[in-house]
């Protein structure tokens, strides 16, 4: 599939509001800051997520590859493989799953690989080796390398959702695509995709990454300070935006099937 090339039209992929959400919208909007009514930076409401772009075939030398906008952050993933093992796996009935997140030297005013950006590579392996049947490529590996070309925000689940859109493209066998989103919690205000501004000013982050069809999170993480209302609020946005999300990654896969050979 790698040779196909097949990309959709920025979508939206925001939650279902609530009644909950909508009666919150309506009474007040909380200021999030002392005396000041906050709005978005980019003018989305609380509740919607950044215009998703998203193309696979981008990489011609990859078994797959994909490549996924999301408002100012940018991603390209390329996956290699299945291919035999340079490492010690002879006596493995199981394939081996690496994976890898850089970021360019331009990517943000933050010039460089930091050590939370080589946590994002192991973050980004927990997020797929459930999705992936490993079984299905026995002692061989299956390299993926990440590379966010520019930090808006909420890069971590656009690498995990790309990456998951080129493993497809790889023809990898999955249970399912995998996809990811985050919620900041400013204020008394759950902010869903958060853009790097936001983060900078977030009490609290929450992300989940999801096999939507079968309903089953395969990771979540979480940092801050949170109320037990706020988690199952924030889950049940990142859910519902995750299954969404789904949808447009399962029609970019479709449009590449259909496409002609070029």
């Amino acid at each position: 599939m790698a040779g196909k090339s097949s990309s959709i039209a920025p979508t939206t992929y925001s939650p279902s509001p609530t009644l909950k959400v909508k009666k919150k919208q309506q009474q007040q909007q909380q200021p999030i800051f002392k005396d000041v009514d906050w709005v978005r930076p980019d003018g989305r409401s609380f509740q919607h997520c950044r215009p998703a772009f998203l193309r696979t075939g981008a990489v011609n030398s990859a078994s797959g590859s994909a490549y996924a906008e999301f408002g100012n952050t940018k991603v390209i993933v390329s996956v290699f493989g299945p291919r035999e093992s340079k490492k010690a796996m002879m006596f493995s009935d199981i394939g081996r799953l690496n994976c890898n997140v850089s970021y360019t030297t331009f990517a943000s005013s933050i010039r460089g690989q930091g050590s939370e950006h080589k946590e994002f590579s192991s973050m980004l392996h927990k997020a797929l080796e459930g999705a992936v049947m490993l079984e299905s490529f026995p002692k061989t590996t299956v390299d993926v390398f990440a590379l966010v070309l520019e930090s808006g925000g909420s890069d971590l689940p656009v690498v995990i959702s790309c990456a998951s859109l080129a493993l497809a493209d790889a023809g990898i066998m999955m249970f399912d695509l995998v996809t990811s989103v985050s919620v900041s919690c400013l204020g008394t205000n759950l902010v869903i995709d958060p853009i790097t501004e936001e983060e900078s000013y977030q009490d609290g982050s929450l992300m989940i990454t999801s096999m939507p069809s079968r309903n089953e999170v395969t990771q979540l993480t979480l940092s801050g300070d949170w109320s037990t209302p706020k988690i199952h609020e924030a889950m049940q946005l990142c859910l519902d935006a995750c299954l969404k999300l789904g949808e447009i990654m399962r029609s970019c896969l479709r449009e590449a099937t259909s496409a002609p050979h070029e």
